[in-house]
């Protein structure tokens, strides 16, 4: 198969489309205009081109995606391919309860767990993006519950919308507190990244864990993050609480591993989502921009959900109490 045998369609990578003689020197324009410079396209080399919209926060529209690759194409638009992640049954029969579960790395995972025969309890605040997510499964695999996840009757709701039974719990949903040091920070950024980030997950796995109990098994996998790992991938309250997350994590694995239940957690690196992660203060953007710009390039959230998807099938049966660097190498800079 030569270089150029793909379609340019949008699940081939920007660093594809940049390679390909057609759809190179249309990209090029595109990002061009849009002032991409050429260290921002390294990091971005990994992602499809169908993710922008979604990490670009305006700057590249559904509609100039389908633009470019109509062009590339001839005016033509080729066959899409099948969505990531139908690799087999692992969770047939399964119920798999999913925060944050209408964007990013949770809408991901809510699609490679249905993909593989689960059936999802897709929590979001957002009802909007949450029908959406429904309407592209088969009927009956996603069960939408609008939710906060610091609320305790939205916690109840998630429970009782799953039904007698949970086998798996991803804590996906969270929030970033714009890269601020902690003399900038104020109480209401740091009650809020804490609510959601630490007190949320609390909540949801205090609701879920005595279902997974009464079963004697099931599996938890939190979201950490590189923050949990260095002190140089974000501000002091995200930081802090991806810590938080790292504790709890590993103290449920011992506490609770005895009664078959197995809780994991991964720690992203750079990622393709609409979370955004921009610098609101100076003083953190002059100390931590030498360093951020030497993390390898993003990935994708599909790729984020296939590591969480592994962790909570019994493929990963005897992994508990792991943090899971999913990172392109970052942490071992």
């Amino acid at each position: 198969m030569t270089q150029h045998a793909h379609p340019l369609n949008g699940h081939r990578t920007i660093k594809e489309w940049l390679a390909h003689p057609v759809g190179g020197p249309i990209l090029r324009d595109i990002f061009s205009k849009a002032g991409v410079d050429d260290a921002t396209l390294n990091q971005m080399g990994s992602l499809p081109l169908g993710g922008l919209p979604e990490v670009s926060h305006g700057r590249f529209p559904q509609a100039l995606v389908d633009q470019i690759i109509r062009e590339a194409n001839g005016g033509n638009v080729p066959q899409e391919e099948p969505p990531l992640g139908a690799t087999g049954s692992r969770f047939a029969g399964k119920v798999a309860v999913i925060t944050g579960g209408a964007s990013g790395i949770g809408h991901a995972t809510v699609k490679r767990i249905v993909s593989e025969g689960g059936t999802v309890v897709a929590v979001d605040v957002s009802e909007e993006r949450l029908a959406k997510v429904v309407s592209e499964a088969p009927v009956g695999k996603v069960i939408p519950v609008v939710a906060d996840i610091t609320d305790d009757d939205g916690v109840e709701r998630i429970v009782s919308a799953a039904g007698p039974r949970i086998d798996c719990l991803a804590n996906v949903a969270g929030i970033m507190d714009g890269m601020v040091p902690l003399h900038e920070v104020d109480n209401a950024l740091w009650d809020r990244v804490m609510a959601v980030n630490v007190t949320g997950t609390f909540k949801v796995s205090r609701a879920v864990l005595p279902i997974m109990l009464e079963q004697e098994e099931g599996s938890i996998v939190n979201v950490a993050s590189q923050a949990a790992l260095r002190g140089n991938a974000a501000g002091t309250a995200y930081g802090t609480s991806k810590h938080a997350i790292v504790g709890m994590t590993k103290s449920e694995a011992f506490l609770y591993g005895p009664h078959g239940i197995r809780v994991n957690a991964i720690a992203p690196g750079g990622t393709a989502t609409a979370i955004e992660g921009s610098f609101k203060s100076e003083f953190a953007e002059k100390r931590m921009a030498p360093f951020l710009g030497l993390i390898p390039p993003i990935t994708t959230a599909d790729t984020q959900a296939a590591a969480i998807a592994w962790l909570l099938s019994g493929d990963a049966a005897n992994i508990n109490g792991v943090i899971l660097p999913t990172d392109g190498g970052w942490s071992v800079q």
